[in-house]
């Protein structure tokens, strides 16, 4: 397998296989394991045709042990390796909690900056494929929340390719949050992409009434829901965040001034979902700004329901567009 060097259409999920092979072949350091990563190229085929290329010692199958998956990253980063860790799927990666939040996250810190911690955990999330709980999660905050770790969502093939890139080459541990249902998601891109910076946030749409924030598998309802507003008047400015910790406040401050009004979207719980620290911090510091208070839409809090009642449980476009008028009332 070679990276694309002209122009092409690629999935997300190809973008990442290509981030993934340019990674393995730039970084003698870099080696990809996991639970059925190898021949089988994982659940998703993001790891396909890898270990074909650079063989059995740089990308490998683990035992089903997400705790021993995490503990062997830790292991090979103190031993100055570059490991990319692959969770099956979001909720999978629960059983390795301790091992990242009291290890991985704090032992730059232990040692006193002695021992960087580079490594990347990679984790599919988010539902709308049909699938039933546990394997539709949305856990972000559980690791935006632990100090220590830098947490990144790309929402795109390009934003997949290159941020990945820079997650494997930072010197911090990052979770990698993949918005599984996006990996079949398609854009012309040229490749190889110049990694991008981890804590940029994006305008992927401009607009001036009301910002809507949003990140990995919510841009594209955010974008849609941008749509639909046009048609009727209304200009709303899409932000993807794609960093999820570090936040790029100045970015989502921008776009707060300029519109006034925000509306936060993500597919977790609303109940201290990640849309509440954003909601926090711009009613806080932006008081004056804002004609309106900041509006949440999330999941309800309850378990993740049955993939026929998933389309009720996940946040939709009209949503969005409820929670907009709800800013244009004031």
């Amino acid at each position: 397998m070679t990276s694309a060097t002209a122009t092409t259409t690629v999935t997300m999920g190809k973008a990442l296989n290509l981030a993934l092979h340019d990674s393995l072949r730039d970084d003698p350091r870099a080696l990809i394991f996991g639970e059925d990563v190898g021949k089988l190229g994982g659940v998703f085929r993001v790891t396909d045709g890898l270990q074909d290329e650079f063989g059995r010692e740089r990308v490998f199958n683990t035992p089903l042990a997400e705790a021993t998956i995490a503990g062997v990253a830790l292991g090979l980063a103190v031993k100055g390796f570059h490991p990319i860790a692959e969770m099956q799927f979001d909720a999978f990666s629960y059983p390795s909690f301790q091992q990242v939040t009291s290890n991985i996250a704090k032992y730059h810190t232990r040692t006193g900056g002695a021992c960087p911690m580079s490594l990347v955990i990679r984790i599919p999330y988010g539902g709308n494929i049909g699938a039933i709980e546990q394997h539709s999660e949305s856990p972000e905050t559980y690791y935006a929340h632990t100090a220590g770790l830098k947490v990144v969502s790309p929402s795109n093939p390009a934003d997949a390719y290159a941020l990945l890139r820079a997650a494997i080459a930072d010197p911090d541990p990052v979770i990698f949050l993949e918005p599984k249902a996006r990996y079949w998601m398609r854009q012309e891109l040229t490749l190889p992409l110049a990694p991008d910076m981890l804590d940029r946030a994006k305008v992927a749409r401009e607009g001036t009434d009301a910002t809507v924030i949003a990140y990995g598998p919510t841009v594209a309802v955010a974008l849609a829901a941008a749509e639909a507003a046009a048609t009727e008047g209304v200009s709303l400015e899409v932000l993807d965040l794609r960093s999820l910790s570090p936040i790029d406040w100045d970015t989502l401050y921008a776009s707060a001034r300029k519109t006034k009004r925000v509306v936060v979207v993500h597919e977790a719980p609303v109940f201290l979902g990640l849309g509440a620290e954003i909601a926090a911090r711009l009613m806080h510091d932006l008081f004056d700004s804002l004609v309106a208070p900041v509006e949440r839409v999330g999941a309800p809090t309850t378990p993740y329901p049955p993939s026929r009642h998933e389309k009720l449980f996940l946040p939709d476009a009209d949503r969005i567009l409820e929670a907009v008028d709800r800013t244009r009332e004031y």
